[in-house]
């Protein structure tokens, strides 16, 4: 998850973008359903995701206050399976984020590849100074 290397790795993100993602917080593990027919994915990788979401350690959590870099973090809104009030407080927990929603559900840049876009490129200028070569 991105923003595991923001914590760990301060200096290596200046901006950041999150898609629809709730606070860490520890769940109830299920294993979802394999979709039935052929899949563009890999079913494996969604597996062991769920695994690593469902048992978050706790310190991801701690840590979100440590991330340095500007976070937009962009909401689903009621259409999504995400809890809406987690991706606000994933917002408000990372000092310089904060939050947009496109009311399409989940998969913003799938469903609103524009609006996705727009938001994103529109944050990614905002007096964008990237990083000096060395």
């Amino acid at each position: 998850m991105a923003y595991l290397l923001a914590e760990d790795h301060p200096q290596r993100v200046r901006r950041l973008v999150l898609e629809d993602v709730s606070v860490p917080r520890p769940r109830e593990p299920s294993t979802p359903a394999r979709p039935d027919g052929a899949l563009t994915f890999d079913w494996e990788v969604v597996l062991a995701v769920r695994r690593q979401i469902d048992q978050s350690d706790t310190r991801w959590l701690e840590r979100l206050g440590q991330i340095t870099a500007e976070t937009l973090v962009l909401a689903g809104g009621p259409h999504s399976h995400v809890p809406q009030d987690g991706v606000a407080e994933l917002a408000r927990r990372i000092p310089v984020g904060r939050v947009v929603t496109i009311p399409v559900g989940h998969l913003i840049h799938h469903a609103a590849p524009e609006a996705f876009t727009e938001a994103v490129s529109a944050f990614l200028g905002e007096n964008f100074r990237p990083a000096r070569q060395a």
